[in-house]
């Protein structure tokens, strides 16, 4: 581990110096990519640096415990000692998870679905109070929220609702909280005071990246014709009309309608690249259908995730036995303990899988 940080911070005044580099600070794309990799640098080195000053302070209270010989003088250093081991700890396991493999999700922005479950004009009020707590919580980081498309329900709630989140790391933050979300309450239309129980959904996907389309020049065969007009007569007598086939794909893209043979190529790439993007948006987007299933089920109750009991004032998250009796305040954005605990579970998780690999 320690190789590994040394390295790091070694990469890290590399870049430092490159960034005052001429090279670097007159080209405006290597500048932002250079300043955006010693940014990513900048926690674990500044973290590191802080282990190493505490190291040096547990050997200066250790040496100090073995020459002194005043009784008040060595209380102190004790205490400092103390002091210091415990937190030199703490820094070697935050460490550790800034050492944990980056889910390549964690930057983007993300795509949040709210949906109504069981639980009729109830879920969809509260499919509108669940959004409103994720907008205030997104107020409160800093973040963007756009809606892309909300259906209304006639007790004026949502029955669904899909909006944008841009800002920073929103994926890091946000991506444990897809599933079954419960509602414990007594509606507002109960008249004998009986709490009901409904469910949502909550999908958070992360941005799709727009879709280039590489195509290699040994995945086309190229063929030219004379053009044809109706009935199959020739229309000219030379080879301008193309015909392209991308291989792996088995699509195929005609074009003749320029006298040239090289503006019919060109027509013809425009079309064929149209064609694969749409081909591979098609595959993304299954693949984000899969995704969101997997996420949110059925909205069924019995698959909660997490339970928002009003009359006890409590959320529970089931997954990691995390209970709040603040449930008025996370209603209004803020959901800091419960992201952090959720967070803090799941990185041990992943702590636990790292050293059971090693073994």
């Amino acid at each position: 581990m320690f190789d590994r940080l040394e390295q790091t911070e070694a990469r890290y005044e590399e870049l430092t110096q490159a960034l005052a580099s001429p090279d670097i600070t007159n080209d405006s794309a290597k500048y932002q990519k250079t300043a955006k990799a010693h940014s990513d640098l900048v926690p674990i080195v500044e973290k590191f640096r802080e282990y190493k000053e505490l190291k040096k302070g547990i050997e200066g209270s250790k040496a100090l415990l073995a020459s002194e010989t005043d009784p008040e003088m060595r209380t102190y250093a004790q205490d400092e000692l103390t002091e210091l081991e415990a937190r030199i700890i703490a820094v070697e396991q935050e460490l550790k998870i800034m050492l944990l493999p980056k889910d390549p999700n964690d930057e983007k922005n993300v795509i949040l679905e709210i949906r109504a479950g069981t639980g009729g004009d109830e879920a969809t009020l509260f499919v509108a109070e669940i959004f409103r707590m994720y907008s205030r919580f997104a107020e409160l980081q800093g973040w963007k929220v756009d809606v892309l498309s909300s259906s209304e329900s006639s007790a004026g709630g949502l029955k669904e609702v899909i909006a944008m989140v841009e800002g920073k790391r929103v994926y890091s933050r946000l991506k444990y909280e897809s599933g079954v979300h419960r509602v414990q309450r007594v509606p507002e239309t109960e008249q004998q005071g009986r709490v009901h129980t409904s469910a949502i959904t909550v999908a958070v996907l992360p941005e799709a990246e727009e879709v280039d389309v590489k195509i290699e020049a040994k995945d086309l065969r190229i063929d030219t014709f004379c053009s044809s007009g109706p009935g199959g007569q020739s229309v000219n007598t030379t080879y301008s009309a193309v015909r392209i086939t991308h291989i792996p794909t088995n699509t195929v893209v005609s074009c003749q309608d320029e006298k040239s043979q090289i503006k019919n190529r060109e027509k013809g790439m425009r079309v064929l690249r149209s064609r694969l993007y749409e081909i591979e948006m098609e595959k993304q987007q299954s693949a984000l259908a899969k995704e969101r299933k997997a996420m949110v089920g059925s909205g069924d109750r019995s698959e909660k995730i997490r339970t928002y009991n009003f009359p006890q004032n409590r959320l529970t998250d089931h997954r990691i036995g995390f209970t709040i009796h603040q449930l008025e305040a996370v209603m209004d954005g803020k959901l800091q303990p419960l992201i952090e605990a959720l967070t803090t579970h799941y990185q041990a998780e992943k702590l636990k899988q790292e050293a059971t690999s090693l073994v």
